[in-house]
């Protein structure tokens, strides 16, 4: 298919995207899920589990083949702009000492689900078919162990932001160990990938990467992005244009050396001054970012999930299980660190809650998964519905702990609460 073909598919495949995710969002908005669930869901309906299901051809027709490649890149550009948007605001609502619990609750949020989903895939192996002929066993299991490590982070802050949660204590937290989380889970990652090439260079070259990186940032990062927004000399459209050629020469940087772009955005986002000129190109870059191009990269997913997969009772039960034990792994082991740094029970079960969501991230680490070769449809369809209900529940659970912290607060409550003891 010519590019002169594909741009009338792409036009009408976007239209159909942004339409649907809008029916979507207005129906999951009814039971309190935010809009960036809402898309993650619709992108997994248009693929083969529903639309392509009911209608293979018009299907086919919508998102041919050669169509995805181009949805994915597009996708990136939205994921990239909407994580420097992230960054920025992280700092403009970060909060003192919280570095040491944030570092807690990251380790054990990444440790725990790793051990388990290992476990769980080194128990089930002659029993589930879910290694692909040739990926060694060490290798498949520590892929899982990875999946289930992640978490969502672009996701986390997007919940974070619509809910208003930017400035609390347990916001704070989970957007400082999100981040750590992510990269460490990243780096990670990377060191799978060598092992299942036989070669050393993804692993170093990562590790390298960030320590180049990090010096890069603190010898000159500030500079730079202070000198392109406090010089009178440069006018708003310079701006704009000096931001976007920095977040897309670190975004380069950071995929090149096996960390993903968002992470390089995030970071750009970090150590941009806070100003009216900055806030002004960040309010200009990423809504549309944002409302258009990031449904764009979910669909991308959600064509390659196949939810047929399930009607195999072995697969299903290992879904079952790699759900369970990703919620105890990810969920429990941060509420349990914040605990043990000294958070109350309210703010660990909020930081547990919105560390849990995987979604984007993990989708993410799949693609990469599939297109190296290690990951299996089936295991590919487990995992993203590991990543749906993670996320999905995130909103309510959070409402949920909400509801119950007011009713704590109403006066006579905890006379009410004696009574009913006694």
């Amino acid at each position: 298919m010519t590019p002169t073909e594909l741009a009338p598919r792409f036009f009408i495949a976007v239209a159909v995207i942004l339409a649907f995710c809008r029916v979507v969002s207005w129906l999951l908005a009814k039971v309190g899920q935010p809009p960036v669930v809402s898309e993650m869901l619709a992108g997994v309906l248009l693929g083969p589990s529903l639309f392509g299901l009911l209608l293979p051809g018009v299907s086919h027709a919508v998102f041919p083949p050669p169509l995805l490649p181009v949805l994915y890149v597009v996708g990136q550009i939205g994921l990239v702009l909407y994580m420097f948007q992230t960054g920025y605001a992280f700092m403009s609502h970060r909060s003192g000492r919280i570095a040491g619990t944030a570092g807690t609750i990251s380790a054990a949020g990444v440790t725990v689900p790793l051990v388990l989903g290992a476990l769980l895939v080194l128990a089930t192996d002659k029993a589930v078919p879910m290694r692909k002929p040739g990926v060694s066993l060490t290798v498949s299991a520590a892929f899982v162990g990875v999946a289930l490590a992640i978490t969502a982070f672009p996701m986390l802050a997007r919940i974070i932001t619509e809910r208003g949660l930017a400035g609390t204590r347990h916001g704070s937290l989970s957007l400082a160990a999100g981040a750590v989380d992510d990269g460490g889970a990243w780096l990670l990652l990377a060191v799978v990938l060598s092992f299942a090439s036989g070669k050393a260079r993804p692993a170093v070259l990562a590790l390298g990467g960030v320590i180049v990186l990090a010096l890069v940032l603190w010898l000159v990062g500030r500079r730079v992005t202070a000198a392109l927004f406090e010089s009178s000399r440069i006018g708003d459209q310079g701006r704009l244009l000096g931001t976007c050629a920095l977040l897309f020469l670190i975004a380069w940087y950071t995929d090149e050396i096996g960390l993903y772009a968002v992470f390089g955005a995030f970071i750009l986002g970090v150590v941009m001054p806070r100003n009216e000129r900055a806030d002004k190109v960040v309010d200009t870059l990423t809504p549309i970012a944002s409302t258009v191009f990031v449904p764009l990269f979910f669909t991308y997913s959600g064509l390659r999930t196949e939810f047929g997969l399930f009607g195999d009772p072995k697969v299903l039960a290992f879904a079952v299980a790699c759900v369970v034990l990703a919620i105890v792994g990810k969920f429990g082991a941060c509420w349990a660190a914040a605990r043990l740094r000294g958070e109350s029970n309210e703010v660990a079960l909020r930081v547990g809650a919105l560390m849990n969501a995987r979604g984007l991230m993990q989708l993410i680490a799949l693609n990469v998964g599939l297109d190296a070769g290690i990951v299996n449809s089936a295991l590919f369809t487990v995992l993203v519905l590991v990543a749906l209900v993670t996320t999905i529940m995130t909103s309510p659970m959070l409402a949920y702990l909400e509801r119950r912290s007011l009713r704590a607060a109403r006066p006579g409550s905890q006379i009410v609460a004696s009574a009913n003891v006694h």
